[in-house]
């Protein structure tokens, strides 16, 4: 049996263990859209164990610049989705992509991944893996496997390489500490100092 974590799930998780994610609200009915302190512009997600892919399905609805705007927004997901809870959260500037994961190999066990993501995931399939445990030189040293790894040297633009180097490392303490089959960041946006997780999945052993 598995548990599939909701994305406001994944990510309460993620910010335990210190993991930068989007700033979002969990949204169940109109009244939180009134209380929301988050900034606009916004984006709204239906937000689901039940729907992994939201783009898919219309889950998604992106650049919401007022509160007008997401009202009438809410009320059409609600009405697609009218058992399901919502986020709501502040848009981010865009970033370089990047993904980065956890797979439970039946042969190899626990295996941490990292690479380019966005567009250039499925072009250049540019991925590193290591088996779990890891240390930080590990996570250095997939970097570095990367095709693009001249990126994190400094080449033509400049990105804040430790916070993504971070961000493996907890994820693998997540792996080690906590019944994880899969979980997948995607994307990543790194910037010039730190980083966020724009998407989260997380799938649990039960």
């Amino acid at each position: 049996m598995v548990k599939i974590l909701a994305e406001h799930e994944a990510k309460k998780l993620l910010l335990k263990y210190g993991i930068p994610t989007t700033k979002f609200e969990e949204i169940r009915n109109e009244e939180s859209i009134h209380n929301l302190k988050l900034s606009y512009p916004v984006v709204l997600k239906v937000s689901s164990p039940k729907i992994l892919h939201k783009t898919d399905v219309g889950g998604i609805v992106l650049n919401i610049n007022s509160k007008e705007k997401l009202l009438k927004e809410y009320e059409k997901l609600h009405q697609k989705f009218p058992d399901e809870i919502f986020i709501v959260e502040e848009m981010e500037k865009q970033g370089i992509e990047m993904i980065a994961g956890i797979i439970n190999d039946e042969a190899f066990g626990k295996c941490i991944m990292v690479g380019m993501g966005g567009i250039f995931t499925e072009i250049y399939k540019d991925v590193a893996f290591r088996m779990l445990p890891i240390k930080k030189e590990d996570a250095e040293d997939m970097l570095n496997d990367l095709k693009v790894s001249k990126i994190f040297h400094g080449y033509r633009v400049k990105i804040d390489k430790e916070a993504l180097i971070d961000i493996l490392l907890k994820i693998a303490k997540i792996a080690n500490e906590l019944p994880v089959k899969q979980l997948d960041l995607n994307p990543i946006f790194l910037y010039e100092k730190g980083a966020k997780i724009i998407d989260a999945k997380i799938i649990m052993e039960e």
